[in-house]
This record gives C-alpha cells, sequence and structure tokens, in this order.
C-alpha cells in the first residue's frame, strides 16, 4: 500500500466514528488582534500557539482585507450559484480533482452521504475551461482572483509566525505556498448551501456539511452575519464517546480560521486540526440560502511535509492532498 492509500485510509477510518449528533458545550474561541503587525508579531505569535494547540480554532480581526471585498465576493457568489445549471455543469470538477463545480458530490466518511449544499472551487493554476464566462457572470473572475490573492497573502502572514514557533524559516510556508509556481494547490471555495424553507421535517436530519476535519495547513474561513450553523469539536476531545459541539457564530469583521491536518502533520501533531461540521438549522432559524467562502492553504504539490522529529515519513503535498480528496468523494467517484 502507498503512502497516499495509508493516509487516505487512515483518515477515512477517524472520521466514521463522528457522525452523532452529540451534545453542545459552551467553549471560547480566542479573538486574535492582527494591527500592528510588524511591531507585535512575537505577542501575535503566542496567542496564535496557544488557540492552535488547544482549541485549533481562533478568529481574526483588525485582519487587513477589506470589508467591502469581502461583501462583494459574497455578492458574485451568490450570482454564481444562480447562475443555470445547465451552464454550471460546464464548469465540472473532474474526478481525482480539486477545482471547478460540484453538486452534492462530497461525501463524508462519518456520515456516508452526501453534503446538502453546491460547491466551486478555485485552484488559480488549474482552471483553464472552469470560469464562467463574461458574457455569463461579468466582473467574476476579476473580483475571485483578487479575493484569492487577499486572503493568500493573510494566510501567509499567520503562518510565518506558526514558522517562527516551529523554528523554520520566516518564508518557510510561503515558499512552500508560492502562487507563480505551476504546482500551486491554494484553493478558495465558493459554498451554497441550500435553502430549507418548505422542507419536510425529515429533510432537517442531515447535515450541510457532515464532520470533518480540514486537509490543508491553514483555513481561513468568511462567513454572513445571520447565516450561523458551523460547530467545532477540538481534536483532543474527539476521541472517544459522545462528542460535544461548540457553535461559532458568524460576526461582523472577524475570519474564523482553523488548523488542517497538513499543518498538524508538519508541527509532529502539535497544532491542532479540529473537527467541525455545518449543523442544519433548527425551524425557529433562518432558513434562506448559506453561503461561506472558505481559503484553504494548502501546500504547493512538490513541497515536502516534513516533520521537524523524524517520526512521521516525509510526503509530498500532492500525496497528501490526493489522499483526502480520495477519502471524501470516493463513493461518488468509483
Amino acid at each position: 500500500m502507498s503512502s497516499t492509500q495509508e493516509y487516505a485510509l487512515r483518515e477515512l477510518n477517524r472520521e466514521k466514528t463522528f457522525g452523532g449528533m452529540g451534545t453542545t458545550k459552551a467553549r471560547n474561541v480566542p479573538r486574535i488582534d492582527l494591527s500592528n503587525f510588524q511591531t507585535r508579531k512575537a505577542e501575535i505569535a503566542d496567542q496564535l500557539w496557544a488557540a492552535s494547540t488547544d482549541t485549533g480554532f481562533f478568529q481574526l480581526v483588525n485582519h487587513g482585507i477589506p470589508q467591502r471585498m469581502i461583501d462583494e465576493a459574497f455578492e458574485m457568489t451568490a450570482r454564481f450559484f444562480d447562475l443555470p445549471m445547465e451552464v454550471k455543469a460546464r464548469l465540472p470538477m473532474a474526478k481525482g480533482t480539486n477545482y471547478g463545480w460540484e453538486y452534492k458530490a462530497q461525501v463524508r466518511p462519518s456520515t456516508g452521504t452526501a453534503d446538502n449544499k453546491e460547491s466551486y472551487q478555485i485552484t488559480v493554476p488549474r482552471m483553464a475551461g472552469l470560469w464562467p464566462s463574461g458574457e455569463e457572470l461579468p466582473g467574476f473572475k476579476a473580483t475571485m482572483l483578487a479575493f484569492e490573492r487577499a486572503n493568500w497573502a493573510l494566510g501567509m502572514k499567520v503562518l510565518s509566525l506558526f514558522a517562527m514557533k516551529l523554528g523554520f524559516p520566516p518564508d518557510f510556508f510561503t515558499e512552500a505556498h508560492d502562487p507563480t509556481s505551476p504546482e500551486y494547490q491554494s484553493t478558495l471555495r465558493l459554498i451554497h448551501y441550500m435553502a430549507m424553507e418548505g422542507a419536510k421535517p425529515e429533510d432537517f436530519e442531515g447535515w450541510r456539511a457532515g464532520a470533518h476535519t480540514d486537509y490543508c495547513c491553514l483555513t481561513l474561513l468568511h462567513q454572513r452575519t445571520g447565516q450561523g450553523g458551523l460547530q467545532l469539536c477540538p481534536g483532543k476531545e474527539a476521541g472517544g464517546g459522545e462528542l460535544a459541539w461548540t457553535d461559532v457564530e458568524p460576526l461582523p469583521g472577524v475570519i474564523t480560521c482553523n488548523i488542517g491536518d497538513m499543518l498538524m502533520r508538519w508541527s509532529d501533531d502539535q497544532l491542532q486540526s479540529t473537527l467541525h461540521r455545518v449543523r442544519m438549522p433548527r425551524a425557529d432559524e433562518y432558513l434562506g440560502p448559506r453561503y461561506s467562502l472558505p481559503f484553504f492553504c494548502q501546500a504547493n504539490r512538490d513541497a515536502v511535509i516534513r516533520p521537524p522529529s523524524g517520526r512521521e515519513a516525509p510526503i509530498t503535498a500532492k500525496d497528501f492532498l490526493d489522499g483526502r480528496i480520495a477519502a471524501n468523494f470516493a463513493k461518488l467517484r468509483k
């Protein structure tokens, strides 16, 4: 069995245990202020490290991405998903890839069923033929390319502080996520969770997104106020028994972040890749469509994930990501 197959199997078996409803529990999600970044690097690095070795989730304020840019990205996202199905179907996410449009195709090992959503993945070097035309959606490509790059820049600021704490050179992760390389695979995902107005009672029994960990280094998540549902359960508490989940409400000016599997492995499991999911709304909550915009800092395909201790065998980021994609899409893509 190859290292990719071993990794995929390990993740698949782990996530299969996380499908229950569980209970709820209040937890603090640390809010970290990035203002005066250059003069406060050591202080911010300590805060990031404390949050990421504990819950694996934190929120950023004064992060530098203008609210008008975020609002425009959400407006364009809604317009994209409002396109006719036949238009979106001409932009398909091909088997074994992570770019293009998919509709109810992501099967979580924790649930065995497809997430109740559609999504569109933007991985810049591999988007040939996968953009809607200017006639179909004017301004979309320019808006999303600018937003993608703003998120990349913010992600590299955060990862530079993790590099500092791990004893790596300051630009270690920036070089591993080099957007000028054809091997670049960081991804901006546009997600549309279906509206629930008029839904039957049984329609509320599934998940908008089943329990999972992300397979990147770092996720930056933009949410819209009033469109909640994200829940987390720290990895250190997910070892067995009934899981206790914490709601992470969307707030204006806040970007919610979590550590992914790549960075957990790179840090010798010091940084925690945290289990999370998106629950269905309750009948007394907002039932309209839910949009979210995660950006996944995924190391370039030729980057080698080599933990400092040497306990884990080196693996390329390509093999690492391919294994996780296979685990999450296998049932619909055999």
